[in-house]
């Protein structure tokens, strides 16, 4: 068993036995010792799908109200005027089979990953790189589209990725330590809302079955839903 620091246990001390409305749990959150980095807040929700459910996979993408507090670096394969548009969005590298080519050789030193519809023939066979880093292009996530350029404006802006994995659990970063209280509870909300509206209609139980929050070297609350 790993042993936990001295900072870790006096966390510990402040963790709510309880449930706690969203605004507390934030306030709680921010009771913990500070460490000497920005530290990253993250919801977890634990949902009440099967997985091996085709029809009960919650996958997608959102961008959130204040952004996640850190500038992901988006690389995009696309051709001709979605190739301008992309530029001009920010990405980071716009590319086609010299791209592919980096990619295969190693390159992945990048958050996101955007294709457009005519691209996915070259992008296909790299499946094998991207996908195991959660990388890989999809159109359910949104990141195979036919406009690369408002994607890329979104990702930048701080829009979030997520899909269940295969306990059923959807996590996400939602914002930084720093932002105010106010900006990580409307962040929160937001994630939480729009996982509550993908809820399948195939589930007849309880779909929402827990929603904690923490920051990378935090316990975690659990929060009132």
């Amino acid at each position: 068993m790993a042993k936990q620091s001295k900072r870790y246990r006096s966390a510990l001390a402040k963790q709510p036995k309880e449930l706690q409305p969203l605004n507390k749990a934030v306030e709680t959150l921010k009771t913990y010792d500070a460490t000497k980095f920005d530290q990253t807040v993250e919801v977890h929700m634990r949902l009440g799908v099967d997985p091996n459910q085709a029809d009960q996979i919650i996958r997608g993408s959102l961008v959130l109200p204040h952004g996640i507090g850190k500038t992901q670096r988006v690389v995009v394969f696309a051709k001709g005027d979605q190739a301008k548009a992309a530029e001009e969005a920010g990405a980071d590298e716009v590319g086609q089979d010299d791209l592919a080519k980096k990619i295969k050789d190693g390159y992945t030193d990048f958050d996101v990953c955007i294709a457009a519809p005519d691209m996915m023939g070259l992008v296909g066979p790299l499946g094998r790189v991207l996908g195991p880093r959660g990388l890989m292009p999809s159109p359910r996530a949104g990141t195979v589209t036919a406009d690369v350029g408002k994607v890329v404006g979104e990702y930048k802006a701080g829009k979030v990725e997520f899909r269940n994995d295969k306990g059923g659990n959807v996590h996400a970063m939602v914002g930084k330590m720093s932002f105010d209280s106010q900006k990580l509870e409307e962040n929160i909300s937001a994630f939480v809302d729009y996982i509550s509206g993908m809820k399948p209609q195939s589930i007849k139980g309880t779909y929402i079955k827990g929603v904690a929050i923490c920051a990378t070297m935090t316990p975690s609350v659990r929060v009132l839903t």
